[in-house]
């Protein structure tokens, strides 16, 4: 398989390491100033980029026929306009705010258990989420997750940074050095607690998982999540 990356930081290099392993091919590493892309030069691209970037790189993928694995967070209120461009082009394209099979394990397993407490009006939720200091969006695309599936499955209406007001959930985003990704739920009362927590030792999973979406896409045509690569119902 010929591999694009768009972006080619730590997530971009950890990627073609693996990539390399598994005797797939990278045939591009774009960045902002790559002003020349032969698109037909590779099966797949890979879009660990910028923010102000992922916009841009996905709409030229589905534009040039390149089915296109998004890792990017921080655009995503361009995401409907990306699947628009995906459905008019007939192109195939992925977005996840994190492609670890454990954090997606761990989606399922955050709306489970939204869906068993929101009927117990005693217990208030709260979210929280360590990443590097090197992450620029705060909070992070898998706390977003994360909130809006509470927020779909109970009556909590929106969420907020450090959020004090009633119904709207609290995610207080936390920087330290060296920390790949640390996701916690906790539903408290006065009376006990209940947490669920991913930790990620390295940033491996991530590579491999977004590696495998790009195996996976190949061939295919539309819109599609992680729970379609993984089998999730």
């Amino acid at each position: 398989m010929r591999i694009a990356l768009f972006g080619y930081g730590k997530m971009g290099k950890m990627i073609e390491a693996l990539a390399l392993k598994k005797n797939h091919t990278i045939v591009a590493k774009i960045d902002n100033d790559t002003t020349e892309i032969d698109f037909s030069s590779f099966d797949v691209a890979i879009d660990f980029s910028q923010p102000s970037s992922a916009f841009n790189n996905i709409k030229m993928c589905l534009e040039n026929n390149t089915p296109i694995i998004s890792g990017t967070t921080g655009w995503l209120d361009r995401y409907e306009e990306a699947v628009i461009l995906c459905n008019e082009n007939n192109g195939a394209f992925i977005y996840a705010s994190n492609f670890s099979l454990g954090v997606n394990l761990f989606f399922e397993l955050n709306e489970y258990l939204a869906k068993m407490m929101a009927n117990l009006r005693d217990y208030n939720v709260s979210l929280e989420e360590i990443h590097h200091t090197q992450k620029l969006d705060a909070p992070s695309g898998t706390a977003i997750t994360l909130a809006e599936s509470i927020i779909k499955n109970t009556s909590y209406t929106g969420w907020e940074l450090d959020a004090t007001k009633d119904h709207i959930l609290p995610i207080k985003a936390i920087r330290e050095a060296n920390v790949p990704g640390t996701h916690s739920v906790t539903y408290g009362s006065n009376v006990d607690s209940i947490e669920i927590k991913h930790t990620a030792h390295n940033r491996e999973g991530f590579a491999l998982g977004a590696l495998t979406a790009a195996e996976w896409i190949i061939g295919k045509h539309g819109v599609f999540s992680m729970k379609d690569v993984l089998h999730i119902d």
